[in-house]
């Protein structure tokens, strides 16, 4: 799956899905008696790219705001596979590895093919922000001000998605890790190639194929500052400083964390597509509400995901 498919999606193109369309011209009367709409109608009478209708417009105005100052925050969403689904659990079957013998000619055949067990993984997190103002503030507020802290939702959402995620692999027992136990830096506080190729190491011997280093901003500074590191580290087509993908060395892309959910003594090395999982039930969307006693006004923004590790053995945890 490709970065742009991981992320929420752009209002233009949630719009042409029918079924969404449906709900949006059902709530749109809702939105059309909410000031702050109304505001952004009338600062864009002439709607939002394709979109003409000048109330449509300022829906889609705000949605995409939001789901723009999300996407640097979602770091979440480079560290497990990320699933679209409409169900609130879905069954994930993990194979165990099937095992060969040595026998006689014509002796007893052993039946060691590959043997399943399964594990349930429930959407049930929703993750909501919201602002509100009052009517006198939204009959005067330019669009740079909405603007500015309707993006503040969109960072808020992300920003908690990664920890959340981030979390889920502090969470994971020592003895469930790569190799047993967390890995130990050869030099206490300081993070180096060594250690890395140590946790690359302790994931590949559990028959896993790591790809991701996942660090603080820190402890990145530590890299830079060894010469074995930067020798054998290529920046190449991908990088993508907004995201924190910096490049790859060892065949480990570098995900670098500036949010603080990856604490300074602790870095990772995850085979990706088998560690975790995150499920998208309902993605990033906006929801007008309103408060009549207090005259309040406002915009969430929500979303509903699930999350679980799949295959404990396919991350290193190191201890700095």
């Amino acid at each position: 799956m490709s970065w742009q498919d991981m992320m929420p999606k752009k209002f233009e193109v949630l719009y042409s899905d029918p079924r969404v369309r449906d709900e949006l011209n059902e709530l749109l009367p809702k939105f059309s008696t909410n000031p702050l709409f109304v505001r952004i109608s009338e600062l864009f009478p002439s709607g939002y790219e394709s979109i003409t209708s000048s109330m449509l417009g300022a829906v889609a105005r705000v949605h995409d705001v939001v789901v723009e100052a999300a996407q640097p925050n979602l770091i979440a969403r480079q560290l497990v596979q990320v699933i679209r689904t409409s169900d609130p659990v879905v069954r994930f079957p993990k194979a165990k590895k099937a095992r060969a013998y040595r026998s006689a000619e014509l002796a007893q055949v052993w039946i060691t093919g590959e043997k399943y067990e399964v594990q349930d993984v429930k959407a049930d997190l929703e993750i909501r922000a919201a602002a509100e103002w009052t009517r006198k503030f939204l009959e005067d507020a330019p669009w740079s001000v909405l603007e500015r802290q309707a993006a503040e939702l969109g960072r808020a959402i992300g920003l908690l998605e990664t920890e959340e995620v981030i979390g889920m692999f502090m969470r994971i027992p020592e003895d469930e890790l790569a190799g047993g136990s967390e890995i130990t830096t050869i030099n206490l506080g300081r993070l180096s190639y060594e250690d890395v190729v140590n946790a690359r190491k302790a994931v590949l011997k559990e028959m896993f194929h790591p790809d991701c280093l996942l660090v603080s901003v820190s402890r990145e500074a530590d890299l830079w500052k060894d010469d074995k590191f930067i020798h054998s580290f290529y920046f190449g087509d991908m990088a993508d400083k907004q995201r924190g993908v910096l490049g790859n060395f060892l065949g480990l892309e570098l995900i670098v964390d500036n949010s603080g959910s990856v604490p300074d003594n602790k870095a990772f090395v995850i085979d990706r597509k088998a560690a975790g999982v995150l499920l998208v039930r309902r993605d990033l969307t906006i929801s007008s509400y309103e408060t009549m006693k207090d005259e309040v006004y406002g915009v969430m923004a929500s979303e509903r995901i699930g999350m679980d590790i799949l295959r404990s053995k396919a991350v290193a945890r190191i201890s700095i």
